[in-house]
């Protein structure tokens, strides 16, 4: 039986003679909490809108929810939720009013997670949204996406315009929504220490492609940083099975490289004649490294 919630296969999407995704593989298992990294203009936004069906993939395969994001059936629109980076609410309605009016539109409303978000996250019902800051009304998007209870959250910089204390109670309301329930968090963000938080799984994007996914975990594990020093003048053309960079003088060489294993250490060591000393990287510094 197929786990995945998101299945995505050879993904394209030109703008007129611009290619934007190409070639794009990835599939987001049930129950996982999936971060989406990548530079501005790599195509995050764009893979997040052919996802839930707002634009159409020039060719490949996607499946959400086993539906057809083109053509999703009014109960798949059901279970997803979502919040785009910045987010169009009705400017003169007040917090009560765009809260009941969502609601309206959905069969299943859980009104104590609303009533509790809205008391920790100190939202005031009656203000117009039209005058709240942008952190508050991007706090508003985000109880529209949970209210439901959808089997898929999928976010678009979700905490770009919170402020440091209201994003730690985003993901913490996010941890604690997974904890209570069977749902699936789909989300790109620029924020590497929010998502080394809270993400189980991590895609880097790069140019349009995936660079680097699967649990965070083992990708930290796989991607290392090395020192290499020897006596003898190093090589012009640095060949190592998944070389990500490198970086050298006459007799050292700083190397980052995925597929590490701790053999290759002492292969280094005892052909080179050298000393190898191993560095662990955080989740930004692989992306950096992955992104120059």
């Amino acid at each position: 039986m197929d786990n995945s919630v998101i299945d995505i296969k050879s993904l394209r999407k030109n703008f007129r003679e611009k290619e934007i995704l190409r070639d794009l593989s990835l599939s987001v298992p049930k129950g996982s909490i999936y971060g989406l990294l990548g530079r501005n203009g790599e195509g995050k936004t764009t893979l997040i809108k052919c996802i839930l069906g707002l634009l159409k993939p020039s060719s490949g395969q996607l499946a959400v929810l086993s539906d057809d994001p083109w053509r999703f059936s009014e109960a798949t629109k059901e279970n997803l939720g979502y919040v785009p980076q910045s987010d169009r609410l009705y400017p003169w309605l007040t917090v009560r009013q765009i809260i009941d009016y969502t609601a309206s539109f959905y069969r299943r409303w859980n009104d104590r997670l609303i009533e509790k978000l809205i008391k920790e996250w100190e939202i005031n019902l009656e203000d117009k949204v039209g005058l709240l800051s942008v952190g508050q009304a991007q706090k508003v998007s985000i109880l529209l996406s949970l209210g439901h209870e959808p089997e898929l959250l999928v976010f678009d910089e979700p905490v770009a315009s919170l402020d440091p204390g209201a994003r730690r109670q985003f993901l913490k309301t996010i941890l604690e929504i997974l904890s209570d329930r069977a749902c699936t968090i789909f989300f790109s963000t620029h924020i590497t220490s929010d998502l080394e938080r809270i993400a189980d799984r991590v895609a880097i994007l790069k140019q349009g492609s995936i660079a680097l996914s699967g649990e965070l975990d083992t990708i930290k594990e796989e991607v290392k940083r090395l020192r290499i020093i020897t006596q003898k003048p190093m090589a012009a053309d640095l060949k190592l099975e998944g070389l990500i960079n490198w970086e050298a003088t006459a007799k050292e060489a700083i190397v980052s490289l995925r597929g590490f294993k701790p053999e290759l250490k002492a292969y280094i060591e005892k052909n080179w004649q050298a000393k190898v000393e191993i560095e662990d990287l955080n989740l930004e510094e692989i992306f950096l490294e992955l992104s120059r």
